[in-house]
């Protein structure tokens, strides 16, 4: 008998198992416009046409960094997959969109059917709070291309927004006010440096001030803010009050991402003490010997997203906010910048 797939380290028999098994969990992020089920060459999603008369579709991709070495040290693949849609569905909210439907892509040495299980459940997982559909994915077996037991994990989301709602913040002026909302952690950014920072300490120690061990602390999912947002735009939409800019604050943190959104010669000022940081932030500080300045341009430093909004906005837009769960707090505001470019200046 000649030589099989199997005998080159890939298992079609299990592949499929991991399929099967993944099929209740992505059975319940299912939404009306999808078609099909799972399993055909391509996801296939009908646009509601009445919903959105104009549409423009916004798309985004991404993976989790290197977060996904603590979960291999830990042996907890139940979450990786929530930071995965988070990554995603942040950015294009940003724009104003309704995330619709996310595609995933887990590559791995060798497919552990409960393993696989995990993340890809962490993944429906993410697309239920996120409200859009998991309409497909692949699980690639590459035996001798990854490490033994590991794996890589992306994806993309796509998503809708009426050509009139969306978000290009060209009315962002100065006076505009930042309203923060917080993170859960340190969410998918910055792991390279917290490795380091940690690498000498195990995940299970408790550190002062953390109410949960370093590993839990760290390995907490990235929050998904499309609910609370998607009804404070819907609402604004009725009040006629528009949300001139949005940001998602990761790679790059505070000092990075906020001057993508502004209009040339704008600047914002960050209020520090005006929230409350997380102590696994000022841990890292400390232990790792960093200075403020790297921080806030690495990490959130405890704020996920940052919604700009007009000053006599402001009032509206926190107390709808509170009422769909979230703890806004106002973390600076929009001035006029020097010169050409955005600036992002962190004031006592």
């Amino acid at each position: 008998m000649g030589m099989t797939y199997e005998d080159a380290g890939v298992n079609v028999s299990v592949g499929n198992s991991a399929v099967e098994r993944i099929k209740p969990a992505v059975a319940r992020t299912r939404r009306p416009e999808v078609l099909g089920g799972l399993g055909g060459f391509g996801g296939l999603f009908a646009l509601d046409v009445n919903k959105y008369p104009d549409p423009v579709l916004v798309s985004g991709t991404d993976g989790v960094g290197t977060k996904l070495r603590l979960a291999f040290q830990m042996d907890r693949h139940d979450t990786i997959g929530i930071d995965a849609v988070a990554m995603c569905v942040n950015d294009i909210l940003v724009s104003g969109a309704e995330p619709l439907f996310y595609l995933d892509y887990v590559a791995t040495s060798r497919i552990d059917p409960d393993k696989m299980a995990a993340v890809v459940g962490g993944i429906a997982a993410g697309c239920e709070m996120a409200g859009c559909a998991l309409i497909g994915g692949e699980m690639a077996e590459m035996p001798g291309f990854y490490h033994p037991d590991e794996y890589d994990i992306a994806g993309f989301a796509v998503g809708v927004v009426n050509r009139e709602c969306l978000i290009d913040n060209a009315e962002i002026r100065p006076g505009d006010v930042l309203i923060g909302l917080p993170s859960s952690g340190v969410h998918s950014n910055g792991f390279s440096l917290v490795r380091k920072i940690f690498e000498e300490y195990a995940w299970d120690v408790r550190l002062p001030g953390l109410e949960e061990p370093l590993g839990d602390v760290l390995l907490a999912p990235t929050r998904i803010y499309v609910t609370p947002v998607l009804e404070l735009l819907a609402q604004g939409r009725m009040m006629g009050i528009r949300i001139p800019g949005m940001v998602h604050i990761t790679g790059g943190g505070f000092t990075e991402n906020l001057p993508r959104v502004l209009p040339e010669g704008y600047g914002v000022e960050i209020r520090k003490g005006s929230w409350d940081v997380p102590p696994i932030f000022g841990l890292m500080q400390e232990i790792g010997g960093i200075e403020e300045s790297e921080m806030f341009r690495t990490f959130n430093m405890g704020i996920g997203f940052v919604i700009v909004t007009h000053e006599e906005d402001e009032k509206w837009v926190v107390e709808v906010l509170r009422k769909h769960g979230e703890q806004p707090v106002c973390v600076g505001s929009v001035v006029e910048g020097a010169g050409r470019c955005a600036t992002c200046n962190i004031k006592e």
